[in-house]
């Protein structure tokens, strides 16, 4: 009897004692990250039958359990990964628009300065120092816009560099995760039925950090080793064998990286804005918002350069010469053939480049072209609408958008694909090409004169003057004395001539013809078959007094030091709806692509509260159940103490029976 008895209190001491190591482990790891409580699950030993009755041997310590709860781990590790997705591309997106607010304020104020100088030339066009000033600011300007882009670069690399680093990350957790999954699968004796708790712990933690980097799923088998798949389900790892997440230049722009997930038998690409987490925060930020950005500047910097380079070209310098561009050429052989970006997968040898024909019709998006084997199909990848060019061998390909694709050398292969930017590199190499002040053109080379004698709204202007110096000599020559009279013909009807009045009809006139009330008559000088220097408009009503009668405007050489009229034209575009299907002004462009910014950033600012709120409540959840708390800890410590101290009570009193039974023996 007491012998059972000893038995009895030697196994409460000795499960007392694994009571007090766990609750001592568990305190000595409360502020352990990742760790979860454990618990020494005790049950009552079988009991020892003895005269009919069952009597009690002890107790026994079955297992070391840790206190998990697989469902808000889960939640815990989904909050984490849309935390991890939400404070990057916020972060992300706050450098962005701290950098458009002032690089955007930059550009806004050179615009401004510009177009007030411009305003100075045409109030006094031979004015030197004011020519100087226009140029110097056309420089600035064209500086700002190289620095912004300069600024998109920076911000395009780090991204990349982080991209690579988080891929680094991933291939870490990955090679440690399965080493403890290795660890595990060796510790593991299935007669026993304990865990290796603190390997387990190790292992959620990494899968925890893996969580912040990208969403993450895991299977746990019958052994306890794990395989966890991230984003739509790519395996990472596969039990022990681990898998590695790189990064390979991107196709066609090398820039833009792809991942590709790396095992001993290949390779595979994954899409990594799938992937979840700051991972594919990372990839949205510089695939969608730094791209769309970049992309909206370069499309105003070349809608500025076209502009006032078009507008330069209709009037005449201080020399009587026709004006040069201000700014880079935005289609020059260089820049248009980068606008177009074969993919390095493409079997044939086509080379192609793109052709801004129409500045106000070019939209915020890129575009890809692919060849089906009959034709050309053009996708806007903004949208998805396709566009079908048609087959190979046109030289020139017109769209809707704005541009042409041009066939520049070779032919291409069956599902040969090309990316197309059609404002590709307009900001980086946005420069001032003219250097004298004296070239800016600040004169018109023909004007309108309306007779004294109208009375009547109708008007005559001057339009599209592709050549200031012919359109000059047309006028000053044998026409010196050009003519325009219109006449209400029949009601609603006017008919027009254009003539020398020098030689009045009923000689022969340079052009004839009517219009209806309500829309206007263009016409070309000189006539065919020449190629036409400018175009004369004809609108409005030109009614004269009585019947027949006819308004007159003469068109003269309008050339002189003192004419600053194509200065206030070059002015006049400061106001005028140029971008974006002609429905904003410059600054309204800046302005707009400025907000779409900021109420991205201050959108993903709520998103990263939100998140960090949400997986704040999800974390305490998970901690609720198996974090430490020290207060019941230090109440079991006391408890298991007091067994501790009773079973060995229970010993003495054992002995003592047993030093009895042995005196009495002798």
């Amino acid at each position: 009897m007491s012998i059972n008895l000893y038995q009895t209190g030697v196994s409460g001491l000795l499960a007392a004692q694994q009571q007090l190591a766990t609750t001592g482990h568990n305190i000595a790891n409360v502020n352990t990250e990742g760790y979860n409580r454990q618990r020494a699950e005790q049950n009552a030993a079988a009991g020892i039958v003895n005269g009919g009755n069952y009597i009690g041997a002890g107790t026994y310590v079955q297992d070391i359990t840790r206190i998990y709860d697989q469902f808000a781990h889960k939640e815990q590790l989904l909050s984490q990964s849309n935390l991890g997705n939400a404070d990057s591309l916020s972060i992300n997106l706050n450098q962005l628009n701290d950098i458009m607010s002032q690089s955007g304020d930059a550009i806004s104020g050179s615009i401004d300065r510009f177009y007030q100088a411009m305003n100075g030339i045409a109030d006094n066009p031979s004015d030197l120092g004011l020519r100087n000033i226009a140029l110097s600011q056309a420089n600035i300007l064209a500086s700002d816009f190289n620095t912004l882009n300069a600024n998109f670069d920076q911000l395009e690399k780090a991204a990349n560099g982080e991209i690579s680093q988080i891929a680094s990350k991933i291939s870490q957790i990955s090679l440690e995760i399965a080493k403890i999954n290795d660890q595990v699968l060796q510790n593991k004796d299935i007669t026993v039925a304990g865990q290796p708790n603190d390997l387990l712990d190790k292992r959620d933690q990494l899968v925890g950090q893996l969580g912040e980097y990208t969403s993450v799923n895991t299977i746990e088998d019958s052994h306890g080793v794990m395989t966890v798949m991230i984003g739509n389900g790519a395996t990472l790892v596969a039990g022990i064998t681990p898998l590695t997440l790189t990064v390979q230049a991107g196709n066609p722009d090398p820039l833009q990286t792809k991942l590709q997930l790396n095992s001993a038998n290949g390779k595979v690409s994954i899409d990594g804005t799938q992937l979840g987490g700051a991972l594919a925060a990372k990839l949205s930020y510089r695939d969608e918002h730094l791209l769309q950005a970049r992309s909206e500047i370069n499309r105003l910097a070349m809608a500025i350069s076209e502009t006032l380079n078009q507008a330069q070209a209709q009037g005449l310098d201080l020399d009587a010469q026709q004006g040069r561009d201000l700014f880079t050429d935005i289609n020059s052989s260089g820049i248009q053939a980068a606008r177009v970006l074969p993919y390095s997968t493409n079997a044939g040898n086509l080379a192609g480049s793109v052709n801004i024909s129409d500045i106000s019709l070019i939209p915020n998006a890129e575009f890809e072209l692919k060849f089906d084997g009959v034709d050309y199909q053009l996708t806007n990848t903004t949208d998805g609408s396709v566009t079908n060019l048609g087959a190979p061998g046109a030289g020139t390909y017109s769209t809707a958008f704005g541009f042409e694709f041009i066939e520049t050398a070779g032919v291409p292969s069956t599902d040969d694909k090309f990316t197309i930017r059609p404002s590709e590199n307009a900001a980086a190499l946005m420069k001032v090409t003219l250097t004298d002040a004296k070239a800016i053109a600040a004169s018109t080379s023909v004007a309108v004169n309306p007779d004294s004698n109208n009375i009547s709204d109708g008007a005559v202007n001057i339009i599209n003057v592709t050549d200031p110096v012919t359109a000059r000599a047309f006028t000053e020559g044998v026409n010196a004395k050009l003519t325009v009279d219109v006449y209400e013909s029949a009601p609603g009807t006017f008919d027009y001539r254009v003539y020398d009045a020098a030689n009045p009809p009923p000689a022969p006139v340079l052009s004839a013809g009517s219009f209806a009330a309500g829309n206007s008559a263009v016409i070309d000088m000189p006539p065919l078959p020449a190629a036409a220097a400018f175009q004369i408009e004809i609108s409005g009503l030109p009614v004269g007094q009585g019947p027949l009668a006819r308004e007159k405007f003469t068109v003269s050489d309008a050339f002189g030091p003192g004419n600053g009229s194509n200065a206030s034209l070059i002015a006049i575009t400061q106001e005028q709806a140029i971008v974006g299907g002609s429905s904003q002004t410059f600054s309204q462009s800046l302005a707009v692509t400025t907000a779409k910014i900021g109420a991205n950033a201050s959108s993903a600012a709520l998103v990263a509260d939100t998140a960090q709120a949400l997986f704040t409540q999800a974390y305490n959840r998970n901690q609720s159940t198996s974090g430490v708390n020290l207060d019941e800890e230090a109440a079991n410590m006391i408890k298991f103490q007091q067994a501790y101290q009773a079973s060995s009570r229970i010993i003495s009193v054992a002995n003592t029976l047993f030093d009895t039974l042995l005196s009495a023996a002798r």
